[in-house]
């Protein structure tokens, strides 16, 4: 499947054309994973929520295949001070929700806040569009493949506190497992990485993707972080 359209970086589509071999799990779950195995967490039938769009991104480093993530800003209004995926809400300009839309604004959105050049960014898939209630954003997450990688860095300090890459074995690493315990009762995976907690939206989204392209690996769901409750 391809889709092509003009955007101000060039066309955006998608293909899964020379996608490296590792990937093909990842690409597999694309096609048949269904929104409810990834989340509870499912939009308003009624419509309602703000459309946005996260880009997860897998490069090759160093020690193998690796994610693109970054630490929101401290000060920022929802979601300070967490580890995510680049991302945000769709802008007018970005197109039809529905449509190319989410991976127009999954690249601009990476672009603004890590620095990163679009043009080396290979989309090759979408996942089911998912909820986050506390925010009421509608998140529509977009694959990539980094088939030519540029250099990231914080953009706007304002927005971001750090921008890093995380290897996906220590993401399977069941030493670097965790589950979190938020005030309000609710559970949920969790990654110890790269001197951060990745938890939330985004580490449930990792876990899931992991769990259904047979990388993960048996971890210790006892292990449990309590959340502060500002978060």
């Amino acid at each position: 499947m391809t889709r092509a359209s003009e955007t101000h970086g060039g066309p955006v589509a998608l293909s899964k054309d020379g996608l490296p071999s590792w990937l093909d799990p990842v690409a597999r779950v694309v096609e048949t994973v269904q929104p409810v195995q990834l989340s509870p967490f499912l939009p308003p039938e009624n419509g309602a929520g703000r459309q946005s769009a996260v880009l997860i991104l897998f490069g090759e480093g160093e020690r193998g295949p690796e994610l693109l993530l970054m630490e929101r800003a401290s000060s920022l209004r929802s979601h300070a001070g967490q580890p995510s995926f680049p991302g945000g809400a769709l802008d007018p300009e970005d197109g039809d929700p529905g449509g190319d839309g989410p991976l127009r604004a999954a690249l601009r959105e990476a672009e603004e806040e890590t620095g990163l050049d679009p043009g080396g960014v290979q989309l090759f898939g979408v996942l089911p569009r998912l909820y986050i209630p506390v925010s009421g954003f509608v998140v529509t997450p977009v694959l990539g493949w980094w088939r030519e990688p540029s250099p990231v860095g914080v953009v706007d300090p304002a927005e971001t506190a750090r921008v890093f890459t995380v290897p996906v074995a220590d993401l399977t690493n069941p030493e670097n497992r965790a589950t979190t315990v938020h005030p309000s009762g609710h559970r949920g995976p969790a990654f110890l990485v790269e001197s951060a907690l990745v938890w939330g939206f985004t580490a449930g989204v990792i876990d899931r993707l992991l769990h259904y392209a047979g990388w993960e690996r048996p971890w210790d769901r006892d292990k449990r972080v309590p959340l502060d409750w500002r978060s």
